[in-house]
């Protein structure tokens, strides 16, 4: 349901959003109202999207170029009367189909998992009265109550909270829980800034609230976020766009062939009938049957080779697009970090310490100038760590081998830096129980805890917050000699400033002895001790620094779009090694912010997005028109994520690429590829992966393209010189489709070559073919018409039986094509600085096509069947000389190329 009256609800107060909504903040709707409300304007729930029906999918499938090839191929063996053949060839069309249907009819769930996220249980205020409700039930104006842990059950605008803390990083990126209050505030506030409002998906983790249901279903954030995502384009990869533009002009090189075979013939008065089949000849020979096929099963054999690398892919063009990849651009929290608050500093009597490690683990260790403490801790360390562990009411449990937090991420990383020191919580809370607490409070910005001492003379009280508000109330701290000492404000701010623009979130830490057996708020404002700074951050994880430098080194650019704010982004970028040119202009920061980007023009976008590295504080429909802006300078786009704020983003990028582990349903099923390992050094792997397999295709069409070009070379030769065709079409379809399965489809397992990622990503408006690969397929075609035709000729003159002579041909098509082979192991270099055995499936596959030539040849059904003869052992050696021959010219040139010309990429 829209919200109606009002869209600024965070810029009107609370009086006013309850009149505006026809609501009483202390009763609530009454039940009639609610249930005409709920009628007018429909359930708490997104609205699916109308989808196209499974049949029109399925058939949807077949609407691609290379399958009309196919489809005329097949259509064209049917006339023949060459069942087997034409059913091989239709059942490669249906498979592919199949395959394809599969695949893409997962991609429109992520509808379906935005209205699993708002499903949820509510306390509702109805006609004066608490009750609890399906949430779906809930209409604009319902009162509702929020507890620690609720799940937020619509958009709503809080009236009254105390200590209100929401985890917003689905939904912003915001990688700790927001303080909430009630106050209004300004109207131009960015979504992650609106403190009195609080979201549809997004969790309670700490404190309560009284809010008013200000918008449900299709119109809260994460409905807003749904139409965003079924309104983004689904965008055709880099090879399906080349594949398909490739197959137009083939389709229409093979359509004007065969006719001007067709004519020729007639012209030179042959037999219409006669002509006709001719024509079908060179159109068979053309048309390279193998090509779809070998596409999806090189594709497939990516996807088995990925799932092994903790990549999931879900879209099976995904497997390339990933390497054809020109730009990453990345949230922060939980992709390039560990969305684990982690220490990283402590200040304790002018002393800086460094602590080791990352995340909730506790393994780590304080270090001073860069060495290890060990146990023996001074005195005022020991207690800055203290304070941290006992004002503290968080909780850090394992299970699976796995640290996590219950509680505030904040209070989970000061845990875990105590327990890096060797302190534990259950020996801290025996030795000093807590007698009493003052919770915090955003008013405050402080929390405290009394505690009995056994060593001390009364009890302790422990404060951690604010910087500022803690040293308001501090009136000396503890030197190094473990004396209180007068204490040095400005010193000290100048210090916090420092650790700041580390991007690190510094809470201050101190104590106060005192005889009291309850605490009071008064207690805490003055006459404290100041005991240090404890600085935190959501730490980079260490295999995303090398996975960024492998990008790089790829010649990827990486770029951060998170939701945080930009000093802590600025700052892990630094880390991250991300962003850190400086423009030319030196006019702006590198990092941009989403306020600056809202007032960007979408020109003036497109030049940011291309020269900045880092966006910071940026709402959902930002990140979806960077990627956008990035895609108007022809960039091929990845985009990672693990929240709802990057689901529209992850569809219209691309590839997508989301989080297995911490990822939202939405992300995932929004994205093309899921990381099951949460790793950023994942998409590395999967950059080479994507790379090894267009290179592989590349090979396969290289490899392919000269037989249907010799074949049909040959064919013409044969018409316009008026002699017998020296290959039938049912012998055409025997080489193109064996030689496909068994030679071709072998190139699939090539190994990528060890440079594999030393050069930059293709062109996104290359052809897939290179100038010197064209000229290499023209090369081998005309190689195969001198060799055949010539020889065919040669030996009609010298009498041999017609079979035999044909016999002849097919065995020197495929051996040449099965020499050619190695060449096409690698495209630059020789098969012998890969390793002959490196690919045992060629070899595999070259024994088997050997054998099955051999039966072609000798068997007498194969004779009978394809009109073949035996051959004398002088042919063959004949066959093996010319075959070994294209082989070593094919080597000569790659090496020319490579030793003298220095081109070939």
């Amino acid at each position: 349901m829209e919200s109606i009256v009002c869209k600024h609800w965070h810029h009107c107060d609370a009086k006013e959003v309850t009149k505006l909504l026809d609501t009483e903040p202390d009763k609530g709707l009454s039940p009639f109202e609610a249930k005409h409300r709920l009628e007018k304007f429909g359930p708490n729930m997104v609205t699916e999207q109308k989808q196209k029906s499974p049949l029109v999918k399925f058939l949807l499938q077949f609407h691609q170029p290379l399958i009309h090839i196919l489809l005329v191929a097949g259509t064209v063996t049917l006339f023949l009367k060459e069942w087997v053949d034409s059913s091989v060839i239709f059942g490669v069309v249906i498979i592919n189909a199949i395959i394809g249907f599969i695949q893409e009819s997962k991609a429109e769930s992520a509808i379906e998992s935005l209205k699993k996220m708002m499903t949820t249980q509510t306390n509702v205020l109805r006609d004066g009265k608490w009750q609890t409700i399906d949430a779906v039930n809930l209409v604009v104006g319902d009162i509702v109550q929020l507890h620690s842990g609720d799940k937020v059950p619509a958009d709503v605008r809080i009236l009254r909270c105390r200590d209100l803390q929401v985890d917003e990083s689905a939904l912003t990126g915001e990688s700790v829980p927001v303080i909430k209050k009630e106050e209004v505030i300004e109207e131009d506030t960015i979504l992650a800034d609106r403190r009195n409002m609080a979201y549809a998906g997004t969790l309670v983790t700490y404190g309560q609230a009284r809010a008013v249901v200000v918008a449900t279903g299709d119109g809260t954030e994460t409905g807003r976020i749904s139409g965003l995502i079924a309104s983004a384009a689904d965008l055709s990869t880099p090879l399906t766009k080349k594949i398909a533009a490739f197959s137009k002009v083939l389709v229409v090189a093979i359509l004007f062939l065969a006719a001007v075979t067709f004519l020729v013939g007639l012209w030179r008065g042959e037999n219409p009938v006669y002509m006709f089949l001719a024509a079908v000849a060179l159109a068979v020979g053309a048309i390279p049957e193998g090509l779809p096929a070998a596409v999806t099963i090189t594709l497939a054999i990516g996807v088995n080779r990925m799932a092994k690398k903790k990549a999931i892919i879900r879209k099976l063009p995904a497997v390339e697009t990933l390497g054809s990849t020109t730009v990453i651009c990345s949230d922060k929290t939980g992709t390039l970090t560990e969305n684990q608050m982690t220490v990283k500093k402590i200040f304790a009597a002018n002393c800086i310490y460094d602590v080791s490690g990352s995340g909730y683990a506790p393994e780590g260790e304080l270090l001073c100038e860069e060495k290890p403490l060990g146990s023996d801790l001074p005195f005022v360390l020991k207690e800055t760590l203290m304070a941290g562990l006992l004002c503290n009411d968080s909780r850090l449990v394992q299970e699976d081998n796995l640290w996590r937090i219950e509680g505030d991420p904040t209070e989970g990383a000061l845990i875990t830096a105590a327990r890096k020191a060797g302190f534990t919580p259950e020996k801290a809370k025996e030795e000093m129980p807590r007698l009493d607490e003052i919770p915090f409070e955003s008013e405050r910005q402080f929390m405290a805890t009394l505690h009995s001492h056994k060593t001390e003379e009364g009890n302790m009280i422990y404060v951690k917050g604010a910087v500022e508000k803690v040293l308001e109330a501090c009136s000396g701290h503890i030197n190094v000699e473990g004396r209180r000492a007068a204490l040095d404000k400005d010193s000290l701010l100048a210090k916090v400033d420092s650790m700041a623009r580390e991007g690190l979130r510094v809470l201050a830490l101190a104590r106060k002895v005192t005889d009291k057996e309850a605490l009071e708020v008064e207690d805490c404002l003055s006459g404290l001790t100041f005991l240090g700074l404890q600085g935190m951050i959501d730490p980079p994880r260490a295999e995303a620094i090398a996975s960024v430098r492998d990008c790089h080194k790829a010649g990827i650019m990486v770029k951060m779009i998170t939701g945080d704010h930009a000093i802590t982004a600025t700052e892990i970028a630094r880390q991250l090694n991300i962003g850190q040119e400086v423009r030319k202009d030196n006019s702006t920061p590198v990092t941009i912010t989403g306020k600056e980007l809202e007032k960007m023009t979408d020109e003036a976008l497109i030049s940011e997005a291309e020269r900045t590295s880092v966006f910071a504080r940026v709402a959902p429909e930002q990140k979806l028109r960077l990627v956008e802006a990035l895609q108007a300078r022809d960039h091929v786009v990845a985009m990672t994520g693990d929240g709802v704020n990057d689901a529209p983003a992850l569809k219209q990028a691309d590839i997508g690429v989301a989080m297995g582990i911490t990822g939202t349903d939405v992300s995932k099923e929004a994205a093309d590829m899921v990381l099951t390992d949460d790793n950023f050094a994942s998409i590395t792997r999967a950059v080479e992966e994507g790379r090894r397999i267009f290179d592989n295709l590349v090979k396969f069409i290289t490899w392919t393209l000269p037989t249907n070009g010799g074949e049909g070379l040959v064919i013409l030769a044969a018409i316009f010189s008026g002699v017998t065709l020296p290959i039938l079409p049912v012998q055409i379809l025997w080489v193109n489709m064996t030689t496909a399965l068994l030679l071709g489809l072998m190139l699939a397992f090539e190994p990528g070559e060890p440079d594999i990622m030393d050069y930059p990503p293709r062109e996104p408006n290359s052809p897939i073919l290179t100038g010197v690969l064209i000229m290499r397929i023209l090369g081998v075609s005309f190689l195969m018409l001198a060799a055949v035709f010539s020889i065919f000729v040669w030996q009609k003159h010298q009498g041999y039986p017609l079979a035999e002579a044909r016999t002849v041909a097919v065995n020197l098509f495929v051996m040449i094509e099965l020499s050619y082979l190695y060449n096409c192991r690698s495209l630059t270099k020789s098969m012998f600085r890969l390793g002959v055995f490196s690919n045992p499936w060629v070899l595999f596959g070259s024994a088997t096509m050997i054998i099955l030539q051999l039966m072609y040849t000798y068997a007498p059904f194969m004779n009978t069947i394809f009109q073949s003869a035996p051959i004398t052992l002088q042919d063959w050696l004949l066959i093996i000389l010319v075959s070994l021959a294209v082989y070593s010219i094919i080597g000569a040139e790659k090496w020319l190329r490579s030793h003298v010309f220095h081109k070939f990429r």
